[in-house]
């Protein structure tokens, strides 16, 4: 599909009308489980949208790029209003978080076996034993206040299990900055995964910081308080990947561009006639405002999409969400003692005792046995006798086989 090769719609026409924001939710008992993470990582784009869009008119002194850029952002906020409409309102708050972190280790896992690029490839490998974890958590908070199983939230495409543990997640935040992806040197696909990864994860943190001090008890609080620490780290991490070269207008069409892309995606990959019915016609809507940002990008800066997007402008290859679990396990098994050293990643075996990691884990965490991430296994294990897992087999790490007992050494200390 070449969005460039459409006749765009006019950007107003495609108002919503506020019957239209109504959508239809869907049946949280009956729904796919990556129906939801569609719906979670197309919020999560329609928010980076708005917010980018915000910050550029912020720094922008032409008017009249700031009055395009407002028709196109309230269209934005219109879409995002859409898609959170489909949330049923009897999903709790903690059902879509396993539904977040599902995403998060399900869409990592895609792109790191796609992309060509190394530095890319190891900071999606390395964020994505900490996603898995969360969910591992979270699961476990899930069954104990509600006997509710995350497996029946997941469907049997994502294990529940410890990946590294979160306590190990704390890092010294200078050492989550990475080598930014150059544009010139790097193919579409993976400068639209960096893009796209950013959101997700931005979504995530936005999430848990606006709804965690609402979770119904202090266990939850404190959990989602611990795992939104974490979530700042990797929209850092992440963050820092993107290439800083672009200009505001360019940066704008990349925007357009890598949404229009998620929404032909998700249209594709979806099996629900209702949603694809939605997602076809926010596809349309975001053409549109692709043919806008490429407009305001001729005027004012004698630039065409050409100067920014790769090849003839014709998508890669979609975004499909789908089971991971062996990658997974490799990965586990691979680098779950690794933490992160300034641009690279390094074996915890190999830091010196006065490492920067060391230091912030003495401060953050002090006495493990109160870090939350762990309590909520060992109050689960003190309950049950063993922890809540989903899994296929035993765990690929020997370290983390043991379900009578939360490890917290694995990726801290030798």
């Amino acid at each position: 599909m070449n969005p460039f090769e459409m006749k765009p719609k006019k950007v107003d026409d495609c108002v919503l009308s506020w019957s239209d924001l109504a959508a239809r939710p869907y049946k949280k008992q009956e729904v796919d489980p990556y129906t939801k993470t569609r719906i979670i990582l197309l919020n999560g784009a329609e928010y980076e949208g708005v917010w980018f869009s915000h910050r550029f008119s912020r720094r922008e002194t032409n008017n009249d790029v700031r009055r395009s850029l407002a028709v196109v952002r309230r269209q934005e906020q219109q879409q995002q209003k859409l898609l959170s409409s489909l949330k049923p309102v009897n999903e709790t708050q903690l059902e879509t978080t396993i539904s977040y972190e599902q995403l998060a280790v399900d869409l990592t896992s895609l792109f790191a076996q796609r992309t060509k690029d190394k530095n890319f490839k190891q900071t999606l490998d390395f964020a994505l034993l900490e996603d898995f974890d969360h969910l591992y958590r979270y699961a476990d908070l899930l069954l104990n206040d509600t006997g509710i199983k995350a497996e029946n939230l997941v469907g049997n495409y994502t294990e529940i299990m410890p990946g590294r543990p979160t306590i190990a997640h704390h890092r010294y935040p200078a050492d989550t900055i990475k080598k930014a992806v150059s544009s010139q040197k790097a193919d579409l696909q993976t400068i639209l995964d960096t893009h796209i990864i950013t959101a997700a994860e931005q979504q995530t943190m936005n999430y848990y910081m606006n709804l965690g001090a609402f979770y119904k008890n202090d266990a939850g609080r404190k959990l989602y308080t611990e795992i939104g620490m974490v979530e700042e780290d990797h929209v850092t991490q992440y963050g820092s990947l993107l290439d800083q070269n672009l200009t505001w207008l360019e940066c704008n069409l990349m925007h357009e561009y890598c949404e229009a892309y998620l929404y032909y995606s998700m249209y594709q990959d979806e099996k629900d006639k209702y949603l694809k019915g939605i997602y076809e016609r926010l596809y349309e809507m975001e053409v549109a405002h692709l043919f806008a940002a490429d407009n305001l990008l001729k005027k004012y800066e004698n630039k065409s999409w050409q100067d920014v997007i790769k090849g003839d402008g014709s998508f890669p290859e979609i975004v499909s969400l789908h089971s991971n679990k062996d990658y997974i396990r490799q990965v586990l098994a691979d680098t779950v003692h690794n933490t992160t050293k300034k641009e690279g990643y390094i074996n915890v075996n190999n830091l010196t005792p006065n490492s920067k990691f060391l230091q912030y884990q003495s401060q953050v965490n002090g006495n493990p046995s109160g870090v939350q991430s762990h309590l909520v296994i060992e109050n689960y294990i003190m309950k049950a006798g063993e922890d809540y897992r989903y899994q296929d087999k035993a765990h690929p790490v020997k370290e983390l086989q043991n379900r009578k007992v939360d490890n917290v050494s694995v990726g801290v200390t030798v």
